[in-house]
């Protein structure tokens, strides 16, 4: 491995999000030399929620010649690609898709997930997270297998798996991130092979799988006339857009946390070991190293605020909820109804606590929703004995909104960090550097620039705590939390 990156090197991420395709080129220190965005669109229906995966590819295409229009092709080194966590397709042996893609919070398979959690109850308690939920790859898969005319041949895809096969030209090996949640053994580096054939997966169908960071093809001179990559840069196996968002903190040592707000919550954090969650909420990715990286999707986020002020002006609705001093609380899920993390509730539906006046009131009654759910998390982890005290950062879109953020360090009476370029296709660019010989962590600190540091208010941390305390009590209430997590977090509050 080489210590050093070349200043002058260029790495492409790409990020596969739930609304849009982002591309973003960086170069060896860490400076955004450009990026571009293409939206994406989906479908919902009750509990599903699917994309067209071809759409993916046009707009990754469109996204990656924008990010690369003025930059010489001879400086790119690397690319790689993140994806949100869970989201499958079947395709036949071209790649070619069969299936539209099932969403990384598609419900659909939930008469799956019980045979799913009986026939690999061993592996999955070995692996730490005990018990799949519907939401997850392997019972979504067990769907479309029930549901689609599978021909000879066809392949499972993750979603980043569609993208790297079309820049190889070739099906290129998975990662074992985005494999984690189709029921790949971290353990052993290897898919359960007796309870996958237990559960009908023809051989064959899934892919082959190597560690985040591996080289597994190079750009090929088609996918180099759609995305503007140039032919032969590396292709590197990436993660899931969580993880990704990880690596572009630098939240990589023991005990750092990064929260991605997006349209949904992600927590990842790094530590030594595997760590094992009763609840069956938390689970740990292998990082590219030795390390581990606990954490959890929420289905909490920002997207309550599309749902509920659909065409709004979020910066005027900001600016006027500071002003109000509600301390209203919604409990903020995206979609109808279902919580995945802090806690697995599958009934769990949207509530409000107090009585928001007006459109302002009820705004800030979301974003203290959010923080509320963001601080159980960390309570439920610490619960479980996950290290949770070193730096925390925080990403995601919802991170640029500066109000927010001051309102989520001062409910968690902690100081958090806001990276300066921090988000999942930077993270993916700083993985995309190790193809040239340089370790994560040696990227990670040559290409992620430190940003603004926020403290909290403590007045205003004393207000706040007895209305997270009140709405953890009202989740416990409801039957969703289980009464240890919220005595733990009462613990914690008067420590």
């Amino acid at each position: 491995m080489s210590d050093a990156l070349s200043p002058d090197a260029v790495h492409l991420g790409l990020d596969l999000g739930t609304q849009s395709v982002r591309a973003v080129a960086v170069d060896g220190t860490g400076k955004l030399l450009a990026a571009a965005s293409r939206p994406l669109t989906g479908h919902r229906d009750g509990v599903r929620h699917e994309q067209d995966p071809e759409q993916w590819w046009s707009a990754a295409g469109a996204a990656c010649r924008e990010a690369l229009s003025g930059i010489d092709g001879g400086r790119v080194r690397g690319v790689a690609v993140d994806a949100t966590s869970g989201t499958v397709l079947l395709a036949d042996p071209s790649g070619t898709p069969l299936t539209p893609a099932l969403m990384y919070d598609d419900g659909r398979a939930a008469g799956h997930a019980d045979r799913v959690n009986t026939v690999g109850a061993e592996v999955w308690e070995r692996l730490g997270y005990r018990t799949m939920q519907p939401s997850w790859a392997l019972p979504k898969l067990l769907w479309l297998l029930r549901h689609t005319d599978v021909p000879p041949g066809a392949r499972l895809l993750h979603q980043a798996d569609l993208i790297t096969w079309r820049l190889a030209g070739r099906q290129t090996p998975g990662d074992a991130s985005h494999a984690l949640k189709t029921g790949y053994d971290l353990l052993a580096d290897r898919w359960p092979a007796e309870e996958l054939a237990a559960l009908g997966v023809p051989d064959g169908l899934l892919p082959e799988v190597v560690r985040p960071g591996t080289v597994i093809g190079t750009v090929c001179a088609r996918a180099a006339a759609v995305t503007g990559i140039p032919v032969g840069t590396p292709v590197v196996a990436g993660m899931t857009d969580g993880c990704a968002a990880q690596i572009g903190a630098g939240a990589l040592g023991p005990g750092a946390w990064n929260s991605v707000l997006g349209t949904t919550l992600v927590l990842k954090g790094a530590g030594p070991r595997p760590v094992h969650d009763p609840a069956g909420v938390v689970y740990c990715h292998r990082g590219p190293g030795g390390s581990w990286l606990p954490g959890g999707a929420s289905s909490s986020g920002a997207g309550v605020l599309s749902r509920r002020f659909p065409g709004a002006d979020l910066d005027a609705l900001t600016e006027a909820a500071a002003a109000t001093g509600s301390t209203a609380v919604v409990y903020p899920l995206v979609g109808e109804r279902g919580e995945r993390f802090p806690f697995r509730a599958p009934d769990a539906h949207p509530f409000v606590l107090g009585e928001p006046s007006g459109a302002a009131e009820e705004f800030h009654a979301c974003l203290l929703g959010v923080a509320c759910v963001e601080r159980l998390c960390l309570d439920h982890l610490d619960h479980i004995g996950a290290p949770v005290d070193g730096p925390l950062s925080l990403t995601g879109g919802g991170a640029r909104n500066r109000y927010w953020s001051q309102l989520r360090a001062d409910l968690l009476g902690r100081r958090v960090t806001l990276p300066e370029q921090a988000e999942s296709a930077v993270g993916m660019a700083v993985l995309a550097a190790t193809a040239s010989g340089v370790t994560l962590e040696r990227a990670a600190a040559a290409m992620v620039r430190d940003g603004v540091e926020l403290r909290p208010e403590s007045a205003r941390t004393a207000r706040l705590t007895p209305v997270y305390l009140g709405f953890a009590d009202e989740l416990v209430r409801r039957g969703w939390l289980e009464p240890e997590v919220a005595a733990h977090a009462h613990r914690r509050a008067d420590q």
